[in-house]
Order: C-alpha cells, then sequence, then structure tokens
C-alpha cells in the first residue's frame, strides 16, 4: 500500500496546504477534528482497516444504511479526505503505512481501529520514531493516569466531569439530566485540531505528542471554572436543580426560548410581560421559579414571531428553538447561506463555522468510499510540511493579541492562547468592565469588589490589562495607536457597537496592515438576527443543542454552558488558520468567526439525519443513540450528605452486557435471550432500568462504580463539578495548578484538555491581572508619558478602579 500524490491538495491558496495529515482514528472526535483539517487545506489520509470506520455504518435515529453505502454522518466529517485501506495482519502493509507517516506532518490516533491498535502505531512509538512528527491522541481519559485504560462512554464521561450536575441542570424532583447528542465528541475534536496545529507552531524538529482527554474537554466547557469559584467564594456555585425562567416556552405555534443574563434584562422583560412590579424585588431575579406560571401563559397567549418580535424591541435575548426539522427554513440561514448540500448524498451540511477573508477554505469534495485512494506501490509520498524554523518555543510565543472581549466565549479564546505563549491584553472600559468581574455574588460592599469575581480570574490569568473609554473619541484613537503593536485583536461585541465606535477591520488595519482581526459576533456580521444580544443560553437554542436536551415529556432545558466555550475554540481554529496564511503570505486577514455557526457545526447530527433520512433526532432524558442501557441510577443516600446521590450506567457493547451481567451475579432477569443484542436492550429500555435502579438504590455510588469498572462496564459517579480535583485523574494529569492573587488569594485553576509534550508546566504564570494594572507599561509604548497619563486618568478615560470608586481597599 502507498498513495499516490493528492489530487485534492486545492489550488495552493487554502492555509494548510502542504500539511499531510494521516488519520488513524474513529469516531466523531477524531472525524471532526480532521475536517476542520481537511477545510483548512490539509491533505488528509484516512487510514482504514478491510473492515472500515465504524462511523461509515452509524446513524444517530437508527437509519438503515445500505450494502455499499456510507452514512451520511461519515459523509460530512469524511469529506476531502482521501481513504486508503491497510491490513494490520500484513507486515508490509504496516512497513508502507509507516512510509507514509514519514512523509506526514501529523497523526491523529484513536482507539477503536485495529490498525491504530498496532503497536507499531502507538502514539509514543510513533513520537519515537518519525522526527518533527505531531501526533494528536483522542481518548476518554487520557493516555496516562490510573484511569487511562478504564471503558468509558461519551455519557459516563460527562458525569465524571461534573458537567451533568455542572449548572444544576433539570427538575427538582427528577434525575438531572446530561447534555443531549455526543457533545463531548464535538468538543474533544476541536480541542484536538487546536492543539494539532499549535503544535506545528513550535519551533525545531523534535517530535511532540499532544495527549487529548474528552473528560477535561467537558470539564472546560460543560462547567463553569467551578473549582475556582468553590475555593474563592467558599461554597459551591449551584447544588440545587432548577429550571431557567423564562428558559424555553411554548407559544401557540412552537417552542422559544427568552432569558435574562443581566439585571437590566430582568427589568425590561418584567415590563415586556406587563408586570413591572417584579423589578421592585430583587430576589425575583435570583429565584423566579414562582412566576413561571404567569410567564407560560404569557408565552402561550402569542406565536412564536410574536414573542421574539416584541422580545427583541426589549433588547431580551431570544430566539426560536432549533431543530434538524426546522433549522435550514429560517430567514437568517437562509440569508447567510448557513447550510449546503453534501457532494456525496446532498445532505443538508453546516458550512464551516469561520470564514476569513484573506484565505479561501477547500470547498467541499466528496467523502472517499474505502480504500478509494490506495495506490499501487511505488507512487512516491508527499514531503511533509516543515515545522517552522528556529529553536523550540510556545506555540504562540511572540504573538502580541488584544483582547476586546468580555464574559465566557471570547475570553475563553484569548486565555488558550495566553496559556500557550501569548502576550494577551485584555481591554476594558473603567466605566464598564468585563462584565464577568461582577459573577460571583460578591457584595459590592466588598473592598475592590470589582477585583473578587472568581469567574474572571480564571479566565484571564497570564493576560495584562488595559483601561481605555471607547466611547470617548481620544480613547478610541488610542486603541487605534495600540493595535499598531498587535498581530491580532479579537473582540466579541454586537456587530452595531463595532460599527458605531468605529473599530472597524477596516479601519484598524491602517494602524496595522497585516493585522489579524477575529470578530465573534453571536448571529453574524450580516442577516436579519445580526444585532441580537447572544448568550450561551440563546446560542444553544438558535442551533439545536437545547432541543435535545431533557426529558421527553417535558419542554426541552438549555444546557446553559456550551454555546460560550464551544464559540471560543471555533474562533481560534479561525485564527490558526488566517495566522497560517499570514506565515506564509504576510497578508492579515478578518476572521467571522459566528457563535451560532459554532454550535450549528457540533449539533450537526440532527440537520444531518432529517435531510438524509427524514428523522427528526428528539430528546430521550439519560438514554442516547449509543449505548442500551443507558441512564442515572440512583444510589444509598450517603451518611454526610442530601439523598441525590447518582452513578452513570452505559453498556456500548454485547460484549459490555455480559460484564454487567457478571457483576450483577447473573440475576434471572438479565440472562433473557431478548436482551443479548442491543436491538433487544433498547427494546426492553424500561425493564432493565427498573432492575438497575433497584440494584444500585442499596449501595453507595463508590460501590457501584468500584464493582462495574472493575468487571469492565463504563460507569461513572455524577460528580458535584467542585469535586472535579478530587478525582485521581485530574490529579495525576496535573490538570490543576494553583496560583495565588494578591485580592482574590489562593485557588486552583484548570489548565488545557491536553499536554503538550513539549511544553513545560505550570500553564497559569501569573494572576488575572488587576483593572488597568498594566496601563502605564502598554501606553508607554504608543507615546504616552506620565503626565499624559495622569491627564487621561483625570478625565477618566483611562483608570485602575471603577468609575467613581476607590482602588484601594
Amino acid at each position: 500500500m502507498t498513495v499516490a500524490p493528492s489530487d485534492a491538495a486545492g489550488d495552493g491558496s487554502s492555509p494548510l496546504t502542504g500539511l499531510r495529515v494521516v488519520d488513524l482514528s474513529t469516531g466523531i472526535a477524531g472525524g471532526y477534528c480532521t475536517k476542520v483539517l481537511a477545510d483548512g487545506g490539509a491533505d488528509v489520509i484516512k487510514v482504514e482497516p478491510p473492515s472500515g470506520d465504524p462511523l461509515r455504518r452509524w446513524s444517530a435515529s437508527g437509519a438503515d444504511i445500505g450494502p455499499g453505502e456510507d452514512g451520511a454522518l461519515f459523509n460530512f466529517l469524511g469529506a476531502s479526505k482521501r481513504s486508503v485501506v491497510v491490513d494490520p495482519t500484513v507486515d508490509d502493509d504496516i512497513g508502507l503505512l509507516q512510509d507514509l507517516i514519514t512523509s506526514a506532518g501529523a497523526v491523529i490516533w484513536s482507539r477503536g481501529s485495529p490498525v491504530a491498535e498496532h503497536q507499531v502505531m502507538a502514539p509514543h512509538h510513533l513520537v519515537d520514531a518519525h522526527a518533527g512528527l505531531t501526533v494528536t491522541a483522542i481518548t476518554p481519559f487520557g493516555l496516562e493516569g490510573p484511569w487511562a485504560d478504564r471503558p468509558a462512554t461519551e455519557f459516563t464521561v460527562q458525569a465524571w466531569s461534573g458537567g451533568i450536575v455542572g449548572l444544576a441542570r433539570g427538575h427538582p424532583d427528577r434525575a438531572p439530566v446530561f447534555v443531549g447528542g455526543q457533545i463531548g465528541a464535538w468538543l474533544t475534536g476541536a480541542f484536538a485540531a487546536i492543539g494539532t496545529l499549535a503544535s506545528r507552531r513550535r519551533g525545531g524538529d523534535a517530535a511532540e505528542l499532544v495527549d487529548v482527554s474528552m473528560l477535561e474537554a467537558s470539564a472546560a466547557c460543560l462547567t463553569y471554572h467551578p473549582v475556582t469559584y468553590h475555593d474563592c467564594i467558599g461554597r459551591p456555585m449551584r447544588r440545587r436543580r432548577f429550571v431557567p425562567t423564562p428558559g424555553v416556552g411554548a407559544a401557540r405555534d412552537g417552542l422559544v426560548g427568552l432569558g435574562c443574563g443581566t439585571g437590566q434584562q430582568w427589568l425590561d422583560f418584567a415590563t415586556m410581560v406587563g408586570h413591572p412590579e417584579w423589578s421592585e424585588d430583587p430576589k425575583l431575579f435570583l429565584d423566579r421559579t414562582g412566576l413561571a406560571p404567569t410567564i407560560d401563559s404569557w408565552i402561550a397567549d402569542r406565536t412564536v414571531p410574536e414573542v421574539l418580535e416584541l422580545a427583541s424591541a426589549f433588547r431580551i435575548p431570544n430566539a426560536p428553538i432549533v431543530d434538524g426539522a426546522n433549522a435550514t427554513t429560517f430567514e437568517h440561514f437562509v440569508g447567510r447561506d448557513t447550510f449546503t448540500a453534501n457532494p456525496r448524498d446532498g445532505a443538508a451540511n453546516p458550512r464551516p463555522p469561520y470564514r476569513i477573508t484573506s484565505t479561501a477554505l477547500r470547498p467541499p469534495e466528496a467523502a472517499p468510499r474505502l480504500g478509494e485512494h490506495t495506490a499501487d506501490v511505488g507512487n512516491p509520498p508527499a514531503p511533509a510540511a516543515e515545522r517552522a524554523a528556529g529553536m523550540r518555543r510556545s506555540p504562540f510565543a511572540g504573538l502580541r493579541v488584544l483582547d476586546m472581549t468580555g464574559y465566557w466565549a471570547g475570553p475563553f479564546a484569548s486565555h488558550l492562547l495566553a496559556l500557550l505563549g501569548a502576550e494577551v491584553i485584555h481591554l476594558e472600559s473603567p466605566k464598564r468592565p468585563d462584565g464577568v468581574r461582577l459573577v460571583g455574588g460578591v457584595p459590592q460592599t466588598e473592598p475592590q469588589y470589582w477585583e473578587r469575581g472568581p469567574i474572571f480570574g480564571a479566565l484571564n490569568t497570564n493576560k495584562k490589562s488595559l483601561t481605555i473609554d471607547l466611547t470617548d473619541a481620544r480613547g478610541a484613537e488610542l486603541v487605534r495607536r495600540f493595535v499598531g503593536t498587535c498581530d491580532v485583536v479579537i473582540e466579541n461585541y454586537t456587530p452595531r457597537v463595532i460599527d458605531q465606535l468605529g473599530l472597524t477591520y477596516e479601519s484598524l488595519r491602517g494602524a496595522r496592515p497585516d493585522l489579524v482581526m477575529v470578530r465573534m459576533p453571536g448571529f453574524g456580521l450580516d442577516g436579519p438576527w445580526r444585532d441580537l444580544p447572544a448568550f450561551a443560553f440563546v446560542i444553544e437554542d438558535a442551533s439545536g443543542l437545547t432541543t435535545l436536551t431533557g426529558y421527553p415529556d417535558r419542554l426541552p432545558l438549555e444546557p446553559y454552558c456550551v454555546g460560550d466555550p464551544n464559540a471560543g475554540l471555533h474562533a481560534v481554529l479561525g485564527l490558526l488558520l488566517a495566522l497560517e496564511h499570514r506565515d506564509r503570505t504576510g497578508e492579515g486577514g478578518l476572521v467571522e468567526a459566528a457563535m451560532v455557526d459554532a454550535a450549528l457545526n457540533i449539533a450537526a447530527e440532527q440537520v444531518i439525519e432529517q435531510s438524509a433520512y427524514g428523522e427528526v433526532l428528539e430528546r430521550v432524558g439519560n438514554r442516547g443513540p449509543v449505548a442500551a442501557p443507558q441512564n442515572l441510577y440512583q444510589g444509598a443516600a450517603p451518611d454526610d450528605g442530601p439523598d441525590d446521590s447518582w452513578v452513570a450506567i452505559a453498556v456500548e457493547t454485547d460484549e459490555q452486557w455480559r460484564s454487567l451481567q457478571t457483576a450483577l451475579g447473573v440475576p434471572e432477569w438479565a440472562t433473557d435471550d431478548a436482551l443479548a443484542h442491543a436491538s433487544g436492550r433498547v427494546r426492553h429500555h424500561d425493564l432493565i432500568d427498573a432492575a438497575l435502579a433497584a440494584w444500585c438504590r442499596a449501595r453507595p455510588a463508590a460501590e457501584i462504580v468500584a464493582t462495574l469498572w472493575e468487571a469492565g462496564v463504563p460507569v461513572g459517579e455524577v460528580v458535584q463539578p467542585h469535586r472535579q480535583p478530587d478525582l485521581d485523574q485530574f490529579a495525576a494529569r496535573g490538570y490543576f495548578e494553583e496560583l495565588d492573587h494578591p485580592v482574590l488569594g489562593s485557588a486552583r485553576y484548570g489548565t488545557l484538555p491536553m499536554t503538550f509534550s513539549l511544553e513545560a508546566r505550570p500553564l497559569h504564570r501569573r494572576h488575572a491581572p488587576l483593572l488597568g494594572e498594566h496601563n502605564a507599561e502598554l501606553l508607554a509604548e504608543v507615546g504616552i508619558d506620565a503626565s499624559q497619563l495622569a491627564e487621561l486618568e483625570a478625565a477618566g478615560i483611562v483608570g485602575n478602579d471603577l468609575a467613581g470608586e476607590p482602588s484601594g481597599p
């Protein structure tokens, strides 16, 4: 087996042209990682055993995939790739695969393929054998640590991560509920793509292992820095399950999502629904559950368009509840050409989640048939793309980033850059600081309360702080001058704000012609929804992430988390591609990374299944498409806590079912032949649930986990997210690092859901900056001396405290 030179390398204009990637992975995470790279122009060669990747036969709805055909999800993830077949039992095939890897710059690896699990394809072996190679390994828990070889599924990993109860998702009278679909796999794939491209930016010719953990990816994106919050505030973020109000409501003709992310939005909402008196009781903003019947009735009396129009007029975050059936019909998505037809099967696919003005992404080409590109022996492999010249360094060393973002999505993106070596300057206004500084319930009677926000502290380590009032003409001009010292600007204002301030890409590139600017609007820079306010929950509503989450007999539940960090991940991916283009050509560019486009990509299965098979995916509580049985089961009440202990159990294979039978002591009910195969277990899921619920209720969670894991059954304890550092796997991989802060004190901070073999730890090198801490240092670079700085401070244009507040204790 050898591979002919690619006919799909593009015309040379794509950012990753010349990078060859050997894909040894199976499943969604590896498939999405390599799709991102293929979209960027990389020559992705998918290496499969003679039986093919199981993803070829996958359908979340269980649709029948005919002989010789491939599933619609595979056709989406496999676009623009090439396929070769390697028989791992044939030594010559393995030898030729090793030659192919020698021609590559990166290998993407996961368990599940007999090719990947051949001993010479082990990640550490590949790193030792191939100079200059990046090997990105994707596993549930990481390659190292006590859990490295434990069985796991998406569902059990969510439980261990704290993500199932991370924001207390679910009704108080029921079990908590996981984020529907296979969200962890998509997020892990995005992180793996970032890790691969970041590694390729490192100077030197040493090979590198990028070890990506789905557990850590889920902790990073499905919980909201609960450990730092707990360390700083002294209590968990939230323990009691709740349903956000307004949240999801049923209008006369469909479902609609409304949300209030700020106190002002709650005041406006109360006025909109005809109850301005609600605004007189500040407690109602924190606990609105008693108002739900009134709000539900108000929504039910109106159509979806009427609710959305009113909410937009009052500047209340809003969106229709999107699913596979209606996603492609909305005027906004139609006008922005959000979806395209798959070149293999014609199914609707979301387009890549970023648009880059300076370079072209590769137009999708039909996913390969199994072994379609296995060529005759003798064709020479293409040379591997070389690493950047120079000494080994952090991936973003020397990159200066002006971070004009706030809350979670934008700072999440810039924080990733800061952890890997970029100089990131967080720009705020002394009159209107980053709103996340005030998240955490710190009373404004506390000295320097704006420095005590634990979430701000967690999102902004390694950054510097610059404060400038952008609404003042002198302040806006200062920013333009400072942009001349920067490589990158990232912003997540609504489009109208940047336009009004005159800080568009066209304006700023005058100060820095090769500037790369990343804009992160909620819904894009154009289209009918362009100016809608966007919070995580609204993006989840508008993309399909909400519709798959929740109990089947009740309204869907907003995940209330993933919309923001997922947007940050995809903004970084767009930036990395733009930087690759600039490194080759010297040309900057504008990256539009709309939050909703990022969410539509990781919710792609819904649109794909409906357009390919006519099936609308529905929420199923804690069950799921991959495993049967799959559910949460309540354990015995602990002696020292509330009766709310849960374990996640998920059986993906018949072998795991037999292991479960053994662990349970082979009870008579479990020996029914009807349960021997997955289809029967799906039909009899209620029976299995009842039996497992009784078995689990008699045992503490720790005993359930020990018994089942030892037997080889995927299981996870539903942990409170602030307990993440107590888990052996987090500790063994050094995911948390301790850092001191002059106001917050000492706390533990999460790092990245991947380790880099060439990156020194700790990653957190400095605490989050105090407001305006670096004003003098940074403004001196654009000619502002001490007397001028004092004048600007006196005018309120810059400052190191909130306007009108003392800076010291």
